[in-house]
């Protein structure tokens, strides 16, 4: 698993699970002691301090997650059906057309759609740079930005409205790296 696959990975299960998940458990210790930002490839280490202090205590990030993403009226929706006219059944055909397996679960909340880009790292086929990039340009980047914003508008924890920006940045500098990669194969051919 190389960087970008972790970055996606990292972030895609902190949206996608609730903080009190036993799954997060590690990632939620690695960030109290202070030990993910010297994993992170991207250079975020201030945020990293204002996340590892925004979980001493877990009851007020656990409480702020489910009144964002969990509850039956959630103050933010995951999905991109909801900020754009991206269809979840084209996402789904998508990533099955890549092989990548999915269940009955919707496949256009964000979470998803970052742990899709580091299965498509991980196992995709030859074209895993042009599956990605697609995956960012067509189903994910067109509504991040607004996403983004709405959870450091309705965080009540400094955990989301931190992890809000170092998202932002990192999908930023994910997609540069996309980018360059496409620009490369392209002189290559």
């Amino acid at each position: 698993m190389n960087e970008f696959s972790i970055v996606c990975r990292l972030l895609g299960s902190l949206f996608q699970r609730d903080p009190s998940d036993p799954i997060l458990s590690p990632i939620i210790t690695l960030i109290s002691e202070g030990k993910l930002s010297s994993l992170w490839p991207l250079e975020q280490d201030e945020l990293f301090n204002s996340l590892k202090n925004s979980v001493k205590d877990l009851a007020p990030v656990t409480a702020d997650y489910q009144s964002l993403f969990g509850s039956e009226m959630p103050a933010v929706s995951i999905y991109a059906h909801d900020y754009s006219d991206i269809k979840e059944a084209n996402i789904r055909q998508f990533l099955v057309a890549r092989g990548m397996p999915v269940t009955e679960n919707a496949t256009d909340s964000f979470g998803a759609l970052l742990l899709a880009a580091s299965w498509l790292e991980d196992n995709s086929a030859e074209d895993e740079v042009l599956a990605q990039t697609q995956l960012f340009d067509e189903y994910l980047l067109p509504w991040t930005g607004a996403f983004l914003g709405k959870v450091e508008a309705h965080a009540t924890s400094g955990f989301y409205r931190t992890l809000a920006v170092i998202t932002r940045g990192a999908l930023s500098a994910l997609h540069e790296e996309l980018l360059d990669d496409n620009a490369d194969d392209t002189e290559v051919e």
